[in-house]
């Protein structure tokens, strides 16, 4: 039977009281971080709201246990109820998926991006050292062993999407060890429509030559075909990695099918599972037979020792995600995309793409005579929770920004329909045509802002209804 809100309220009041004993600050936190999220618009597209008993999973013993290793096959003893937590979370999660394999203890969406990467350099890589230290363990292992294995696997290459057209930073950028660990080189969108031109990715992998291609996004508002991608893939003799972390849910709730899902067609899938999927935060891995044994080796190989509680609530996310309601949800999710983006653009706002088939959106400021960190800014005066990002060959950099990204999940969770986010849309534009540069007589400051007087407080306002008549865990008390 499930909790009721007044079952709910008591529970939580008394973790508050136990946690306010030791350290009251904390307690108090947690107390206003749920205000502060009931009462703001959430539209940060990797954000979302966890089920009540998803988050109770985590506040439990589970936490205490150390479990290197895999399911029955642990460097500590005593990890039989970790063993059933993880089996039951990867049972979960292959039925969900349809994969034939699923490894659940990365702790980041990075993590599961590592195991995944050197997953397929210990299967693809002929590496004489690695053959010969199979039997050490990484403790065992000495600087000459890895300067060996340095060597041995430098120069293997990976091509994934650019950052100002929507990719990620560990899809092999230099600022992070997905960049230290081979050459890059990505690929990007049309200059006239902002989609991927597979034609073009084509002739650059044939150039090229990588070991992996890298398929996936963080701020890219349309589908892709990863049927095109594994044919790509395998034309180069390229390992073909989905990084499906923003959409896992949608691939979940069947809103992405036939060539729009990956797991049919990549050799390998990483994700996060508190994206569009409404988990924990965490990572996970798919892979095909081809590449479990190296998976599983992703502890010691990448990870440190599992999280037992956050194992259970994937558990906990998978199995809600394997409920017809998660369909709904995720269906609904796109849904209110659509009509976010087409609100936006009958007021006069402009996307990227023109719009959107995922969950997400990306308004390029710059017509508005904004950077993307003073557009951020003002929504947030308005109550209005976004993140700035790049835009193709984006003028302001990483930092500033030209663009804003927004997602449906975390208010599409709340309860919000399409006529919900066709005002979320107009309270949008009412804060950015609001919002104007400041700066010296030399120039404005891309960073500062104004706002004309009373527009964030009649926002605010206006979101509220929104939000009173779309509560955030109904029922639940904390005073």
């Amino acid at each position: 039977m499930p909790v009721t809100p007044a079952q709910a309220s008591t529970i939580y009041r008394q973790i508050l009281d136990v946690i306010a004993s030791v350290e009251p600050r904390i307690a108090a936190a947690t107390a206003q971080e749920l205000a502060d999220q009931r009462a703001s618009l959430k539209l940060i597209a990797s954000e979302n709201y966890a089920s009540l008993p998803t988050l109770l999973t985590m506040g439990t013993w589970l936490s205490d246990k150390y479990a290197e290793g895999t399911i029955g096959h642990r460097f500590y003893a005593g990890c039989r109820n970790i063993d059933t937590v993880e089996a039951v979370a990867a049972e979960h999660a292959e039925a969900l998926f349809g994969a034939d394999h699923a490894y659940v203890q990365p702790h980041s969406g990075i993590d599961a991006n590592l195991v995944a990467y050197w997953a397929i350099l210990s299967q693809r890589v002929e590496s004489p050292t690695l053959k010969r230290l199979e039997a050490k363990t990484v403790n065992d292992l000495s600087e000459a062993d890895w300067e060996a294995l340095r060597h041995e696997f430098n120069q293997q290459r990976v091509m994934g999407m650019s950052l100002d057209a929507g990719g990620h930073l560990t899809h092999g950028f230099r600022h992070n060890i997905s960049g230290k660990m081979f050459q890059q080189k990505a690929y990007g969108t049309s200059a006239d429509s902002g989609l991927v031109d597979y034609d073009a990715l084509r002739a650059t992998a044939k150039e090229f030559r990588p070991l992996i291609i890298v398929a996936g996004y963080s701020a890219y508002p349309r589908r892709i075909n990863f049927a095109k991608m594994r044919e790509i893939a395998d034309e180069v003799g390229a390992t073909l990695f989905v990084d499906m972390a923003h959409f896992a849910g949608l691939v979940a709730g069947k809103v992405f099918t036939g060539d729009e899902n990956p797991v049919p067609f990549a050799h390998i899938v990483a994700s996060t599972t508190h994206k569009s999927l409404r988990g924990p935060r965490g990572g996970f891995v798919l892979t095909s037979h081809e590449y479990a044994d190296a998976v599983d080796h992703g502890c010691p190989m990448v990870l440190g020792g599992p999280l037992g509680h956050v194992m259970a609530a994937k558990a906990v996310a998978f199995a809600e995600a394997r409920q017809p309601e998660f369909v709904t949800y995720a269906h609904q999710v796109a849904a209110n995309a659509q009509a976010l983006a087409t609100g936006l653009t009958s007021r006069g706002l402009k996307l990227i793409t023109g719009g959107t088939d995922n969950h997400l959106a990306l308004i390029d400021v710059t017509d508005l005579g904004l950077t993307g960190r003073q557009a951020e800014s003002a929504l947030l005066d308005a109550g209005i929770v976004t993140n700035r990002n790049s835009i193709p060959r984006d003028p302001n950099g990483a930092w500033y920004t030209s663009g804003i990204r927004i997602g449906t999940p975390a208010l599409t969770t709340r309860g919000f329909t399409e006529s919900d986010f066709d005002e979320v849309a107009d309270l949008i534009a009412t804060v950015l045509k609001a919002t104007s540069p400041t700066g010296t007589a030399k120039g404005a400051s891309k960073a500062k802002y104004e706002i004309v007087d009373g527009v964030a407080a009649g926002v605010k306002a206006r979101a509220a209804e929104l939000l009173n008549a779309n509560p955030l865990y109904p029922g639940l008390d904390l005073n």
